[in-house]
């Protein structure tokens, strides 16, 4: 056997470093594992690691010859197949590109990664988004299926740990637009609410939690209304738990046009001729660049909100896709 270098998925981010390799080696013990951080055998990124550290997508685990512990095989599942054409139209998604980033505007309804039932999405895609590198690109954070807007995306294990470190560190600063219906008192606040997952008849579900739940911080800004029927909102997460915007704008009690999920049936206008889907798209995404510099990259409305936004005579800003400064 040889030494392996194993890229932590972004499915796996956030997993201590002796969760991980008993994921990959499920014989593997916590005796070992120290013996192998402490000789220097267990690396991350070629660095010497703790039991405890805290792994960021796209960073690379050195694992040596384990001999009797080989991971666990398992058949290998074909990637599904890409239908005419879907390369390409990937490919016309990508607002901004470098040597080190990929940023694309995901359409609404494409699920990010796999899942149960779910064998269309992008991470099986990503190969059409190689360009002209040696690797594919790598995901370092996730949207929900129906919400659409900037993804960033690693084109090498390097820029896929330096970007997940920035969306750790809170270094990104994250932009979204939403319509929701009604229109909150006051027109602009914070959001304080702690978020805890719950099992529930069609599956998990995010819930308000003061006592156990995870912090959760949004800022909200009314950037325009249709009397109290609908409010076209800024939304800025300022940490990044699961469906959060969803959640807390219900919690206003204005949940987003669309998210039957959280909103029920509050969150349709009967009879309007409005879409049913989710109204919720990331704007803009703005990241940390070497030297100083930040990058911008803004994504077009997908084309039922622009329908709603036209129907709404709710007016945008003109706005480029990208730009550096």
């Amino acid at each position: 056997m040889s030494v392996l270098h194993v890229t932590v998925e972004a499915a796996e981010a956030e997993l201590r470093l002796d969760r991980w390799l008993v994921r990959h080696y499920p014989g593997l013990t916590h005796g070992r594992i120290e013996k192998l951080l402490r000789t220097g055998q267990l690396r991350v990124d070629g660095a010497r690691a703790k039991a405890n550290q805290r792994l960021n997508a796209g960073q690379v685990v050195r694992v040596p010859p384990l001999g009797d512990l080989a991971p666990p095989k398992t058949a290998a599942k074909p990637a599904p197949r890409m239908k005419d054409g879907e390369a390409e139209e990937l490919r016309g998604l990508v607002l901004y590109k470098d040597s080190e980033i990929i940023a694309i505007n995901k359409p609404a309804g494409l699920a990010v990664q796999g899942g149960t039932g779910t064998l269309h999405h992008l991470d099986a895609m990503l190969d059409a988004l190689k360009f002209d590198a040696a690797e594919r690109p790598r995901l370092v954070h996730r949207l929900d299926k129906d919400t659409s807007g900037v993804l960033v995306l690693g084109r090498t294990a390097r820029a896929a740990s330096r970007l997940a470190e920035a969306f750790k560190q809170r270094k990104a600063h994250k932009i979204y637009w939403a319509l929701v219906v009604g229109c909150p008192k006051p027109h602009e606040g914070v959001i304080d609410a702690p978020l805890s997952k719950r099992p529930g008849r069609l599956g998990e579900k995010m819930e308000l939690d003061e006592e156990e739940g995870a912090q959760a911080i949004t800022q909200y800004r009314v950037l325009d209304h249709a009397g109290n029927q609908v409010a076209w909102l800024e939304l800025e997460p300022l940490t990044g738990r699961t469906h959060q915007l969803r959640v807390h704008t219900a919690a206003l009690g204005c949940p987003i046009l669309g998210d039957g999920k959280y909103g029920g049936a509050e969150a349709f206008l009967q009879g309007s001729g409005i879409s049913r889907k989710l109204h919720l798209h990331a704007k803009s995404l703005e990241l940390p660049q070497p030297g100083g510099k930040t990058l911008r990259v803004e994504a077009p409305l997908p084309e039922h909100m622009a329908a709603s936004f036209a129907f709404f005579e709710f007016e945008t800003p003109v706005a480029g896709h990208k730009k550096k400064r």
